[in-house]
């Protein structure tokens, strides 16, 4: 049985969210817990950093992208193998609306631990965290959780402050310690496969947090206030995708679908993934950096988001995979890509050094890397056009890249129209692409649809 479950959240970005989640993981698996990560939002890189440490697959826990029910069911059948669940927050906790750590306490029942960057900040510390705890009735702050502390005295300080002017009681602190750094690029973190943090760094963080922070106060606080969002999640009723994901909806035959894995594609929801293979799908993973040729008896592709903008070369130079894929595209079996498979697809990308490298070349259109953010946010998708993920309906994800196409056809279709008007997922022989990230969890139905065309297509 579980004993309970927290939410991590801070007062802004950049105060050290990732930093103390990666720390308490460690140092709760260090006690001997069965320590269940989560990430809040849809985010692919947190997650994996998640994993390398507590050992267990993250899951994202999006309320916007999939909604409350199935958020719910997600999180109570996570916990039912784990010890405590520990969910990572994202932005500030009241940041996002719907879909912010604060909506995603309040939805799963669960107490939050609250993250203050205390640099530069003295005895106003107190203000900030008196306004946290009263700004919303509905939410509970189990404890703060001082980051960057310069001293002893500098701690004393703090503490005094909250402990004089708010009921939060202070659950430790982290000192300020250059060591704790975390790599990173243009779209975040680094992967946990790169190993942003040495063995060396995770176990002098996991040790700090086990010596500096309360850990059987922030036990007892987490089963205390945890258990009865753990009751109603689980007590709820299940939607479809999470009834897929439990087991139902198998009888399919079963397709045999290529899922590019390696370093260049590596943006994936489990989610997504499992719901595939609940449905029927036989996943099997291939490199396009690594392989010439792709698996055997395959039925359909799945190309998902990653960096081949930082593999490009490599990935330019495997002309086998590249003619492999188009012609795969060519013939018209199923092949479905997401952002950086998207990229792939094109006729080639062009990095931020105006050097071109040829790709897949699937799509008449060339990819180009900027400076700056391109896309960003959450999308709803209207399906306008009959495609791979079903003829009518709406699709949920993410948007979230530094590249932009230099322009598409119009002989080139499109199966989307996104909430501003824009229409996306480009269409060409059976091949469905674009930029969007989706999450299946709302449309499970969209995965079978997928699988029913590869199935299809085998048969013809």
């Amino acid at each position: 049985m579980s004993c309970g479950a927290l939410l991590l959240a801070a007062t802004h970005s950049g105060a050290g969210k990732t930093t103390l989640t990666l720390g308490l993981l460690a140092a709760l698996a260090r006690r001997g817990l069965r320590v269940q990560p989560f990430k809040c939002g849809p985010d692919f890189i947190d997650p994996s950093l998640h994993q390398i440490v507590a050992g267990r697959l993250s899951r994202n826990l999006d309320l916007r992208m999939c909604g409350p029910d199935y958020v719910r069911a997600l999180f109570a059948r996570q916990l039912e193998t784990a010890d405590i669940g520990l969910v990572e927050g994202v932005m500030g906790l009241f940041d996002g609306g719907l879909a912010s750590p604060a909506s995603l306490a309040k939805a799963l029942g669960i107490p939050v631990a609250l993250v203050v960057d205390a640099a530069g900040q003295g005895e106003s510390v107190a203000a900030v965290v008196k306004g946290f705890e009263t700004l919303d009735a509905e939410l509970t702050l189990m404890g703060v959780i001082f980051n960057r502390v310069a001293s002893p005295r500098h701690l004393e300080l703090l503490t005094a402050a909250v402990q004089a002017n708010c009921k939060t009681p202070v659950l430790g602190h982290l000192p300020k310690n250059r060591e704790f750094a975390i790599g990173g690029r243009h779209l975040g973190l680094r992967m946990g496969w790169e190993s942003p943090l040495s063995a060396a760094q995770l176990e002098l963080l996991a040790g700090t947090v086990a010596r500096e922070i309360d850990l059987d106060l922030l036990l007892d606080r987490a089963a205390l206030a945890g258990r009865p969002g753990h009751r109603e999640a689980a007590g709820g009723q299940r939607p479809e995708a999470a009834a897929v994901l439990a087991g139902q909806g198998q009888g399919r035959k079963r397709p045999r679908i290529g899922v590019a894995r390696d370093r260049a594609f590596c943006f994936y929801y489990p989610d997504n993934l499992e719901l595939l293979q609940a449905q029927g799908a036989e996943l099997v993973e291939f490199s396009p950096l690594a392989d010439r040729a792709l698996p055997p008896g395959l039925d359909g592709l799945y190309l998902g988001g990653g960096y081949p903008e930082l593999y490009a070369a490599e990935l330019a130079a495997n002309l086998p995979m590249r003619e492999a894929i188009r012609a795969w595209s060519d013939s018209g079996r199923p092949l479905y890509a997401e952002c950086g498979g998207f990229i792939y697809l094109c006729q080639g990308v062009v990095d931020r050094e105006a050097r071109f490298w040829p790709l897949a070349g699937v799509f008449p259109t060339r990819a180009v890397m900027r400076e700056r953010l391109v896309g960003l946010g959450y999308r709803e998708a209207e399906i306008i056009r009959p495609c791979l993920l079903g003829e009518r309906g709406r699709l949920f994800g993410h948007e979230f890249h530094y590249s932009e196409i230099e322009s598409m056809p119009e002989t080139v279709g499109r199966a989307f129209r996104l909430a501003e008007g824009r229409e996306e997922g480009y269409q060409i022989h059976n091949t469905l692409a674009g930029y969007l990230h989706l999450h299946f969890g709302r449309t499970p139905e969209a995965a079978g649809h997928l699988l029913a065309v590869a199935a299809g297509c085998r048969r013809a």
